[in-house]
């Protein structure tokens, strides 16, 4: 399989779950719509036109993971990867911007009492069902997220579990003015807001990380030094330096070979190396290698950075 061919499964993957997550957001975002107007509840109302806003995050989504699986051409040499990123700040940014309106929306309520009232049995139902099934969709997201190593996904779920969070708050605070303790809306309220920054945060976080060429983790890095040793003539790794771009990853390797050995031979060891390590993950999306001499005493780099 061409490496095309796996970014072209990953990304249909990456498709499915956006087209299941708004399917999900129109049902959820119609019932509680319906729920809070017939059922007398603003919060649940609220949570309802917020799920429906969240058919933009999804659109937007659709249109990086679109410009993500393209190919590399003249113009983008390293592929288009970093649009995954770029829309994931967006998504993390509208998280954030929901955070905030939570906050505002609890402390004008809990000062004025504006929009306080006793709503229907089924208008914190319909709630408890938002959390149920949005809480599912960011766990499974999540967990496709972190096979692909996929930012825009990590940003969705993050996305999804807003959705879950505001549901919690707003079931707390429904059920709370069927009983009669009204004040329990705006403090939940406040409390998921809180939440919903953090999540937003931590979404804009990582795909800042990414842009900015963050360096991968050891622990990842590890395995690929142990196999490239493993390769015949080469005597050992002097550095490995790792980025993300989108779903792959970016290497650059330097390998100490036999000085006496030809350029050709030194090409072929290193074309082995960077097939071995292909084959072992298909997170990799692009292997840079410089050979240096093995006896050197030391290796000292050219660089302006």
């Amino acid at each position: 399989m061409s490496q095309h061919e796996v970014i072209n499964r990953r990304y249909d993957l990456v498709d499915r779950l956006i087209y299941i997550g708004i399917a999900v957001n129109i049902v959820l975002a119609a019932g509680m719509l319906l729920a809070g107007w017939l059922g007398n509840s603003r919060a649940v109302f609220s949570d309802g036109v917020e799920t429906s806003s969240d058919l933009f995050v999804a659109l937007a989504t659709l249109l990086g993971a679109k410009i993500s699986r393209q190919p590399f051409d003249k113009d983008h040499p390293y592929g288009h990867g970093k649009a995954e990123s770029i829309f994931s700040i967006g998504v993390g940014v509208f998280i954030l911007a929901a955070g905030v309106g939570i906050l505002f929306s609890a402390i004008r309520t809990g000062v004025n009492h504006h929009g306080l009232g006793r709503p229907a049995w089924f208008a914190v139902c319909m709630s408890g069902l938002t959390i149920v099934s949005k809480g599912m969709l960011a766990r499974i997201t999540r967990k496709v997220a972190r096979n692909l190593k996929s930012p825009l996904l990590e940003a969705l779920a993050a996305d999804h579990k807003k959705d879950s969070m505001t549901s919690i708050a707003t079931v707390i605070g429904a059920g709370g003015a069927l009983a009669g303790i009204l004040v329990l809306d705006p403090i939940a309220a406040g409390f998921s807001g809180l939440m919903v920054l953090r999540c937003g945060w931590e979404c804009v976080r990582k795909a800042w990380d990414d842009l900015m060429d963050h360096a991968l983790p050891d622990e990842t890095l590890a395995p690929y030094v142990r196999l490239a040793e493993s390769v015949e003539h080469v005597e050992h790794v002097h550095q490995i330096k790792g980025r993300r771009s989108g779903q792959l990853y970016i290497l650059d390797l330097k390998l100490e070979m036999n000085p006496d050995m030809t350029v050709r031979e030194s090409h072929e060891v290193s074309r082995k190396v960077k097939r071995l390590l292909f084959d072992f993950d298909e997170h990799i999306g692009e292997i840079m290698v410089h050979i240096n001499p093995h006896d050197d005493g030391h290796h000292e780099d050219i660089t302006r950075l």
